[in-house]
């Protein structure tokens, strides 16, 4: 393809992706496809000869469009928003063409000082602190683009664990206030992976699974903390966490604070935990990845009292702000910090202007894309004023569904309605609840996934298309009725409590309902029509015990060591096999001293093959009552 063609077909592919996206409510917005499906559809091997561009565009709409799931449909109510928009794509389009690497400022100028000066734009209009601001006298922080949040929340679970083993190795133990079982130590001499297993950070028990992840990739354990009846981590329960850890002779180095969760768009209370964090020698990292962009509306704001404390703030443009993925915005207190964790020094990457930002030495990447330019186009172009009235408009369609919700009897709203969140289920039980999402979703009409609150199950109906309008909403609630209405008759009856969720000592009779729903739920699978997208799986067997708080995820990063004896509430399928973990004692018994204690510290934090499984036979998981199933490290036996 040459110069001339390329403009001809560009041209094209924008009327394409215009028609594409202006039509998007005539498509079926969930693809009526199994596994494997486009494999037989193409060849199975690269063409040899080039192809004529009008069979590979016609190969889009007939072989990919028919597979994909439609994100910007105003009926697409799963996860959070994943947006764009006409500027958005426009500055991708031209960032694709000018292809630079800005790893450092010496490789292109304007991509890094572009993306310096728009983060501060997006500092101020966010209202946050002006230590996050990159030109501002009395600040040692900035702000970078990023691919993800889950990137950044390791990024900033590595910086303090840099920061606090410098600070370790740097001070006299005699003098550290708070660690009380280190004082025998020299720090100085002790080595580094030693001390990392000491180090523990913390967590919600409705943080996204992302801070699990980077605890596994740090080996920093992660406790996740028990939240309040509004789902919110409060300061009590983080200090007496910190306290209860320092006993154990572990150093707490970060708390991860979540501002609109996964589950329910909760917000963990900042104006407590960010004192303690100070007081503490806590990096406060805060991740409001989903509801960052609501802080562009000063009314909005209510959440981020406390915010004056964060180490660092990171939220997505490109879920609800209309800069499409990846475009991920994160700020530090201290860039020095981060610098002194990535930085690395070869003769190659070296320039005459060492005085100047290097973005390669904020992160775990060397290079990276010109994201500031889509941002910077959709700043420019909408304005702060219409960036504003599109996130007021998500709340009012949320709002307005919530009060469709709360005029029919048969439905309830388990937990507080936060910006474009509302969360519902059926008053019938979780069994009604999971097969009204199970129809919805085979009938493509709209996207919705499930959650839970405690023992209850729960559909998340979230407000993610720019093109969402009022009759809209009601489309969808009419179709979510009329659904509800063929469950609630006579003809079917599902037992009560027939899906459990509870940990509690009961869990054997638990066992035998949830059983019994998958059995049920298996013959009405099999009575759906055959090739639809099988998602029932993650909805009906999946998720059974899904949703609990827990204090620990895995092994290789958890706060607590296993407890003496199996737990009555944990079944077969989730015990360890004898004379392994369950052996392992809660703290070193009075003969063993500090010595065994840090045997065990440094055993549980740094995994083995046979602790993570690796040379074992794969077998489908089986979820247990924590959202952690994918991460327990118990050896999986042969049947």
């Amino acid at each position: 393809m040459q110069a001339e063609e390329y403009t001809r077909r560009g041209k094209e592919m924008v009327d394409y992706i215009s028609n594409y996206l202006t039509e998007i409510r005539t498509r079926r917005v969930v693809p009526d496809v199994q596994p494997g499906f486009l494999r037989p559809l193409l060849p199975s091997d690269a063409p040899c000869e080039p192809e004529p561009w009008e069979n590979i565009l016609q190969d889009v709409e007939n072989i990919i469009m028919p597979g994909v799931v439609h994100w910007q449909s105003p009926h697409m109510h799963a996860y959070f928003p994943a947006l764009n928009s006409w500027p958005s794509l426009l500055g991708d389009m031209l960032a694709d063409a000018i292809n630079c690497l800005g790893f450092t400022w010496a490789s292109s100028p304007a991509c890094t000082e572009l993306e310096m000066c728009v983060m501060d734009w997006l500092c101020k209009a966010l209202g946050l602190p002006d230590h996050f601001l990159h030109h501002h006298p009395e600040s040692r922080g900035g702000g970078i683009l990023q691919s993800t949040v889950s990137e950044c929340t390791l990024v900033a679970l590595l910086a303090a664990r840099k920061d606090k083993i410098l600070q370790m190795k740097s001070t006299d133990p005699a003098a550290e206030t708070h660690t009380d079982a280190f004082i025998n130590d020299t720090h100085s001499d002790m080595d580094e992976s030693i001390l990392n297993s000491r180090l523990i950070a913390y967590a919600s028990d409705q943080a996204h699974s992302s801070v699990e992840k980077a605890g596994l990739i740090s080996l920093v354990k992660i406790r996740f903390l028990e939240t309040d009846e509004r789902f919110s981590l409060r300061g009590e329960t983080l200090q007496r966490a910190i306290q209860e850890d320092r006993r154990r002779g572990l150093l707490p180095i970060m708390l991860c604070a979540t501002l609109g969760s996964t589950g329910v768009c909760s917000f963990d209370c900042l104006d407590e935990l960010g004192p303690i964090c100070a007081r503490e020698g806590l990096w406060l990292h805060v991740d409001a990845a989903y509801a960052g962009s609501a802080l562009l509306c000063p009314e909005l704001r209510y959440f981020m009292s406390g915010m004056e404390f964060a180490d660092s703030f990171v939220f997505n443009p490109s879920k609800w702000m209309m800069v499409h993925f990846d475009c991920t915005a994160f700020w530090v207190k201290d860039k020095f910090k981060l610098q002194q964790t990535f930085s690395v020094d070869p003769l190659y990457l070296r320039h005459d202007n060492s005085g100047a930002t290097d973005f390669m030495h904020w992160q775990i990447p060397l290079s990276r894309r010109f994201r500031s330019l889509k941002l910077w186009f959709v700043m420019r172009s909408f304005g702060l004023k219409n960036l504003q009235a599109h996130i007021r408009h998500g709340v009012e369609m949320a709002k307005l569904f919530e009060s469709l919700v709360r005029s029919d009897s048969n439905f309830q709203i388990p937990a507080e309605r936060n910006l474009g969140l509302v969360v519902f289920c059926l008053v019938g039980g979780n069994a009604l609840t999971q097969e009204l999402l199970r129809r919805l979703t085979q009938s493509g009409t709209m996207f919705l996934i499930p959650a839970a609150v405690g023992t209850k199950l729960i559909i998340r109906f979230t407000v993610t298309s720019q093109f969402t309008q009022p009759q809209d909403i009601q489309r969808d609630w009419s179709i979510i009725q009329r659904t509800a209405a063929e469950l609630i008759k006579p003809g079917f009856s599902p037992r009560p409590l027939s899906l459990s969720l509870s940990t509690d000592t009961e869990a054997s009779e638990d066992e035998q309902e949830t059983l019994w729903q998958e059995q049920e739920v298996e013959k009405l699978n099999d009575q759906s029509a055959e090739g639809r997208i099988r998602l029932e799986p993650m909805i009906d067997k999946h998720l059974v015990r899904q949703g609990q708080r827990r204090a620990t995820r895995s092994m290789s990063c958890s706060a607590e060591l296993p407890p003496t004896r199996p737990d009555s509430a944990h079944n077969l399928r989730e015990a360890p096999p004898p004379g392994t973990l369950e052996q392992i004692p809660e703290s070193p018994g009075p003969t063993e001293g500090r010595r065994g204690q840090k045997r065990l510290l440094k055993f549980h934090s740094v995994p083995s093959l046979w602790q993570c499984a690796m040379q074992q036979i794969y077998r489908p998981l089986h979820w247990s009552s924590s959202r952690a199933s994918y991460f327990t490290c118990c050896t999986l036996t042969q049947k």
